[in-house]
């Protein structure tokens, strides 16, 4: 029986321990002075829906939790391995083989016994994303960033819901992310993608569309991305990252604190190269520049992989 297995066996779920002091207002006190009071209640009563509770999901899940939010819906239907271990902050020894969804849930518990989560430990569908998205004030992508049909499918149900989406993901050493207002710019639209294009050329389009800069072209290894396995580089560092510039945007939408530059509007935060990125991308994807750039990569994607 392996070292795993016997974890397994013997982890059984902890209840949560009764703690007759704690309490909401004093458990995020520490927020006040950067949300006011009003603020903070209104994170208390938001509800956010988030995909994907790997590497990047599930940060956002804690990061959100830790500011205050006080409803979710959460969905995976994966099970943590020891591949995760690098990035995914609820992988650990006690949690391999159990679904990521189901141990987030009670990781945000132990954190706020008061929050209401429910969990679909299960993948984002045509049949079921209506039963994910109803209610929600907003969508956190969280989700592989290989799943584009999956991805799509959010983006446009939320559009068609009227609820804001946004897309901030680990990209190399950085982040990269959009905020698509349910009034504005559609997630097709900006990385111009449609139905009848190669799974390829959508996802060359995703990552082209997601950083226009590229600032971890000058030191990410192509070879090592494998469509097939679906695997490619990824840093614990920049899910981190991830996190907090998408808990800054949530703040601004809920709270109605800030100005919200949505798509066509793009940033990158990369501080392997200290560069910070932005700016606003006319036509999306469709600019001719971006065009080229798919070209581009599509030729290097091609090299590469004749190469190894």
């Amino acid at each position: 029986m392996s070292v795993a297995t016997t974890i397994l066996e013997r982890d059984q779920p902890n209840p949560i321990p009764s703690e007759p002091d704690w309490s909401y207002e004093e458990a995020f006190s520490r927020n006040l002075g950067l949300l006011t009071q009003a603020d903070q209640e209104k994170l208390r009563h938001s509800h956010v829906a988030i995909a994907g509770m790997g590497g990047v999901g599930g940060v956002h899940l804690m990061t959100l939790t830790r500011l205050g939010i006080g409803k979710f819906t959460i969905a995976d239907p994966d099970v943590f391995e020891v591949g995760n271990f690098n990035r995914q902050c609820g992988a650990n020894m006690r949690t391999i083989g159990k679904n990521k969804a189901e141990v987030m849930a009670n990781e945000a518990r132990l954190v706020n016994p008061e929050v209401e989560i429910r969990v679909l430990p299960e993948a984002i569908t045509q049949q079921n994303v209506s039963d994910f998205l109803p209610g929600a004030d907003i969508l956190v992508d969280g989700v592989d960033f290989f799943s584009i049909e999956a991805r799509r499918l959010l983006f446009r149900s939320a559009h068609e819901l009227g609820i804001w989406a946004i897309t901030a993901g680990p990209i190399g050493f950085s982040t990269a992310w959009l905020t698509f207002d349910p009034n504005g710019m559609t997630f097709d639209r900006y990385f111009d993608l449609r139905d009848d294009m190669e799974r390829l050329d959508q996802l060359i389009a995703l990552a082209v569309g997601l950083t226009p800069k590229a600032t971890q072209r000058a030191y990410l290894d192509l070879s090592r991305v494998d469509l097939q396995s679906r695997r490619a580089p990824c840093s614990s560092l920049a899910c981190q990252l991830a996190s907090g510039v998408a808990a800054a945007e949530i703040a601004k939408v809920l709270c109605s604190r800030g100005k919200v530059k949505a798509a066509p509007y793009y940033a990158q935060l990369d501080p392997f190269c200290g560069r910070y990125c932005h700016g606003r991308m006319l036509g999306g994807n469709r600019n001719p520049i971006q065009r080229l750039k798919r070209w581009w990569l599509r030729r290097l994607w091609n090299a590469t992989r004749q190469a190894h």
